[in-house]
């Protein structure tokens, strides 16, 4: 089937009580892992691409090789720009093909990340093109957004009400306490602020920095409210440690095929044990 928008995606994890998974892919073989998963588990997916992705591999070849894939599956497949800060970029994207877009203000005052966001959502709007917002700001390294942990700000809940009407976003993704990249420790996640702004936003809210977290915050996080769980820096290392075991074994290897098979396996493996945690397997029928 056709890529599609991930708003019923999101609308549909939230209203069942599900999380989907989405996850960043940086070449052909971690796109069809995660698309391979997706399609033996019966469960919706969300392919990211990061802005530096974009500019590596080219807005059109992504979209190319995604709307490829979703139309080789039965399963419905979203297309999301993860955390982008230039118009134009996310313009770009929209035009090549993105079915989702976030634009990723949170470095600004309120009322300049207001502006920013409903810029993108009016344009996406009539591209029937998804935007995710972030309110607060996530800790770590996304490409070139560095947040230290000074810098981290929780998303207040009565802002995100306010956030949400005055930009009409139709998905949030609050700071809760979760950082990008792998945890030095158990990540420091604040649930009942999960809960508070569940209650109080009928948007679905977004899950950043999921690699690494335990299996039962995970599912804590969705039973509170959250319905999509960013996966990046996980996937990444599993990929490159599956090649570094083939060199390892055979230093000489120059055959591609021969190290990005086991890769692809591994991505597989992983992105299939994340979709388990967030229970959105056999969920594809309610997207479709």
């Amino acid at each position: 089937m056709p890529l599609v928008s991930s708003t019923p995606l999101l609308q549909a994890a939230r209203q069942n009580g599900y999380a989907v998974g989405a996850f960043n892919v940086h070449t052909l073989e971690m796109l069809q892992a995660v698309v391979e998963s997706a399609e033996e588990t019966d469960s919706p997916l969300i392919l990211q691409s990061t802005v530096g992705t974009v500019k590596h591999l080219g807005a059109d070849y992504l979209a190319a090789a995604a709307a490829t894939a979703a139309n080789r599956t039965r399963v419905p497949i979203a297309l999301h720009l993860d955390h982008c800060t230039d118009f134009d970029t996310i313009v770009q994207c929209i035009r090549a093909g993105y079915t989702s877009v976030m634009i990723d203000a949170s470095m600004h005052p309120f009322e300049e990340n207001v502006a920013q966001t409903k810029r993108i959502v009016d344009i996406a709007r009539a591209a029937g093109v998804n935007v995710e917002a972030e309110l607060g700001k996530v800790g770590g390294v996304e490409d070139d957004i560095v947040v230290g942990e000074h810098e981290a700000l929780l998303a207040d809940p009565q802002d995100c009400v306010r956030f949400v009407e005055l930009t009409g976003v139709p998905t949030l993704a609050p700071a809760v306490g979760t950082a990008h990249g792998i945890y030095k420790g158990d990540p420091n996640i604040d649930f009942e602020r999960i809960r508070s702004i569940a209650a109080a936003v009928s948007v679905p809210l977004v899950l950043h920095g999921g690699s690494g977290i335990p299996e039962e915050q995970v599912k804590r996080c969705v039973a509170l409210g959250m319905s999509k769980m960013n996966i990046a820096t996980e996937i990444r290392i599993v990929f490159s440690n599956a090649i570094k075991e083939v060199f390892a074994t055979n230093p000489d290897e120059n055959d591609p095929r021969k190290y990005m098979i086991p890769a692809k396996k591994a991505v597989k493996a992983a992105a299939i044990e994340k979709m388990r945690m967030l229970g959105c397997i056999g969920k594809a029928a309610d997207c479709r």
